[in-house]
């Protein structure tokens, strides 16, 4: 059975990081991911989160009964830029600990990097890898890693050899159903890609997406034509084209019980709507 959280992206702007929790409560979700938010992390910044933050936020999951069951980071800490990895290495070391004081054992984060240098950022990738491992395991905090349009590692294939290559029983995977088509360029086979990822599939993000390869990848138009940019999009389940059927009769075969997390963003004037639908959804095919 999947566990179910809720990325409540859609309140940061009109309620704190702690409040948050309570409107998963309302919502119905007993479990929360934290995505990048300016009061706690935000992307490739050193974290902002005092110990009077984590206080609250410990105050908050108690009294709401709403847990952070992980954190969803984003550092730069793929780039060749050495004294810039070595900045973001100690972002995570700082993100390490306030998961700790939260009680947070797992946090689900991306490679980063860039497309365009791909060697040199996986070297850079390993390099911090190695200088992070004594953290995670004296923190016993587990990793789950997901490729994402522009990191260095844009392809299911490539991303899962990364985390394959790494060997470290701390480290798994996460499948973005909202990256589907990059994660594929554009097939969109993803039974194949979540059986594949079976052995060390840990997560999952749950939103809908267009192909924006399909149809002379005119899906999307971004100006000018051929800008070096990667556009996708994190809509409610049945609002664009992942084979939702597909998906979960995959995540059924598996045998899936990571974390499944509703993260739809950009519709703030219905996201209750939309949130508690997904979560009915999720406890029909996964729960």
């Amino acid at each position: 059975m999947a566990r179910i959280a809720l990325d409540p992206n859609m309140y940061y702007r009109s309620m704190g990081t702690p409040q948050t929790l309570f409107k998963a409560a309302e919502l119905g979700f007993e479990l929360v991911e934290l995505s990048p938010n300016a009061d706690f992390h935000f992307w490739h910044r050193y974290p902002k989160a005092d110990r009077e933050f984590v206080a609250e936020l410990n105050r908050a999951q108690r009294d709401s009964g709403v847990r952070i069951a992980t954190l969803n980071p984003v550092f730069n800490w793929s780039s060749p830029d050495e004294r810039e990895r070595q900045a973001q290495v100690r972002n995570w070391r700082r993100l390490l600990e306030l998961a700790d004081q939260l009680d947070v054992r797992e946090i689900t984060s991306e490679f980063s990097g860039d497309p365009n240098t791909p060697r040199q950022c996986e070297q850079a990738w390993y390099r911090s890898i190695e200088d992070l491992a004594g953290d995670f395991e004296r923190y016993g905090v587990r990793l789950n890693l997901e490729a994402h349009p522009y990191d260095f590692a844009e392809l299911h294939d490539d991303a899962y050899r990364l985390v394959r290559g790494a060997d470290k029983p701390w480290i798994g995977y996460e499948f973005c159903c909202p990256h589907l088509f990059h994660l594929s360029a554009g097939a969109g086979d993803a039974a194949r890609m979540i059986k594949q990822a079976a052995p060390k599939l840990r997560a999952v993000h749950v939103a809908d997406t267009l192909n924006h390869l399909a149809n002379d990848g005119n899906r999307y138009i971004v100006n000018p034509p051929g800008v070096d940019a990667r556009v996708h999009q994190h809509a409610e389940i049945g609002a664009g084209e992942v084979p939702w059927e597909e998906v979960f009769a995959a995540l059924r075969d598996i045998g899936f019980d990571g974390l499944a997390t509703v993260c739809v963003f950009g519709w703030h004037e219905k996201a209750d709507a939309v949130n508690r639908r997904a979560l009915d959804r999720l406890r029909q095919e996964l729960g």
